[in-house]
């Protein structure tokens, strides 16, 4: 089932499947590398008294042939105990490293691909984000909450959501509408046990400020949009941003409207257990069937966590619901007015 591969950087491989005795395999949506936690037996028999492990060396992972993990160890506990416990990460753990990043008139991808080739990054396929980013600035940040910014300007300027990620070696980008699971999970369809959350606290907002710096006037102008039915309701939950000053007033307004649909709603969070399956990964979509719930949809993955024990293989997976709120013909509730300040 499992094959491990276990390479020194110095000439050697070292296949030591039958070592192990458990993999941890976990993804996130945005700001984590990918990590495999992996215990295996030392001394047993047949194992090479040649054999060693440090930081650094390479590990290859597949599962029934499928290419689960590549990447870099970086952490060995052992004592005197006959178990090894080893945290490995892929190259996205590169992107932890901090400097500083100038980009004029560029687009996410290209971001990515000049930090990718500037941090000796392997670059696999990179899906073309087309909106453009007027300017950015970032110093003394990591280059991966960098390039999570500017997927960030991406998506409320186009509502596409674009998922970053390494497939086995290679720093991939795909548009997570392309990520779709093809089947569903669910009760009688792998689920084990789930629990399911309804919130405003941490990602909902119905008040839309946004304010720009206005040279000529040597003022700010502020661009307002409210949701007073769900201020009524929710009481007022205000977004604030300061815009580009390269912006003009329709791009302003088009982003302000977009971040409105994106953000005035309920949150829907879903934590899942269910039997593993390899084609779900953090960033795809699965689509979820919860009877008692009357749940049936898609969510995105935002974390994803599989767990290999012998022949036993389970998933948990935290996900959330993402929609926008489409505004239609009727939108007496929604108010939008401008000021200088």
């Amino acid at each position: 089932m499992l094959e491990i591969i276990l390479d020194d950087r110095g000439g050697k491989l070292w296949n030591i499947s039958q070592l192990v005795t458990q993999i941890s395999w976990k993804t996130s949506r945005k700001g984590k590398a990918g990590s495999l936690d992996m215990t295996f037996i030392k001394g047993s028999v047949g194992q090479d008294r040649n054999f060693n492990c440090t930081p650094g060396n390479i590990l290859r992972v597949k599962v029934k042939g499928f290419n689960l993990f590549y990447g870099y160890i970086f952490a060995i506990d052992s004592s005197d105990k006959e178990t090894v416990k080893i945290m490995a990460y892929d190259q996205i753990r590169y992107l932890m490293n901090k400097d500083v990043s100038a980009f004029e008139d560029a687009t996410a991808t290209e971001i990515i691909k000049g930090i990718a080739e500037k941090f000796n990054i392997r670059v696999g396929e990179l899906a073309d984000t087309v909106h453009r980013i007027p300017s950015m600035l970032e110093d003394n940040k990591q280059l991966i909450d960098t390039i999570i910014k500017a997927l960030d300007e991406t998506l409320t300027a186009t509502e596409e959501i674009f998922i970053l990620y390494d497939d086995f070696g290679s720093l991939t980008l795909r548009n997570a509408k392309d990520m779709i699971v093809a089947h569903s999970v669910g009760e009688g369809s792998q689920l084990m046990s789930y629990s399911h959350k309804i919130s405003i606290d941490s990602d909902t907002f119905n008040y839309m400020k946004f304010v720009q710096d206005n040279k000529k006037t040597g003022k700010r102008d502020v661009y307002v949009l409210k949701d007073s039915g769900n201020v009524a309701k929710w009481g007022q939950l205000q977004f604030y941003r300061v815009v580009d000053e390269k912006m003009n007033k329709a791009q302003i307004e088009e982003l302000i409207d977009n971040v409105m649909r994106m953000k005035n709603r309920e949150t829907r969070t879903l934590s899942v257990d269910a039997f593993g399956d390899l084609t779900v990964r953090a960033g795809c979509y699965v689509h979820i069937n919860i009877e008692e719930l009357e749940m049936s949809q898609l969510f995105i993955v935002n974390e994803c966590t599989h767990d290999f024990d012998g022949n036993e293989h389970k998933m948990k997976l935290q996900l959330e619901v993402y929609s926008r709120v489409d505004r239609g013909p009727d939108q007496k509730d929604q108010q939008y007015y401008t000021y200088r300040i």
